[in-house]
């Protein structure tokens, strides 16, 4: 009987080049991608106060949007629904076209119905800016 003579230098090998070729593309891909997000926040930081005759006239009086800490919604001092919060203010600037809004939230209250204001107001074209609410004594 005859002997088979086997190599054992014919070894399965398996080609890493397809594979590294996809993952240099997706490392490109993703290098790409993520030059063009950019993140926005909220410039919380008050105008600078003037005073003299160099300083611009004022403007009507802002509307103010309070938020108190149990998510009570006033809108100049009447409760308001959160979803009625863009109706009341667009009623009120229908009597004076250019003032802008005030949002006056308190440290407690909830994040995302203050955004959502936000959002309403900056999607219609609305000038809001953002305060503190002043604290109770």
């Amino acid at each position: 009987m005859r002997q088979r003579n086997r190599r054992r230098d014919d070894q399965a090998e398996v080609n890493m080049t397809p594979m590294l070729d996809i993952v240099f593309i997706l490392l490109i891909f993703f290098i790409v991608t993520a030059t063009f997000l950019s993140e926005e926040g909220v410039d919380l930081r008050p105008p600078p106060e003037c005073e003299g005759p160099q300083c611009p006239t004022t403007g009507p009086p802002p509307i103010v949007v309070q938020l108190d800490a149990d998510d009570n919604v006033f809108v100049n001092g009447d409760r308001t629904d959160v979803e009625r919060v863009l109706a009341a203010i667009n009623r009120h600037r229908a009597e004076q076209p250019d003032s802008a809004v005030l949002l006056e939230v308190d440290d407690e209250s909830s994040h995302g119905i203050v955004v959502r204001i936000w959002d309403d107001m900056g999607a219609n074209g609305v000038p809001v800016s953002i305060q503190r609410a002043r604290a109770q004594e």
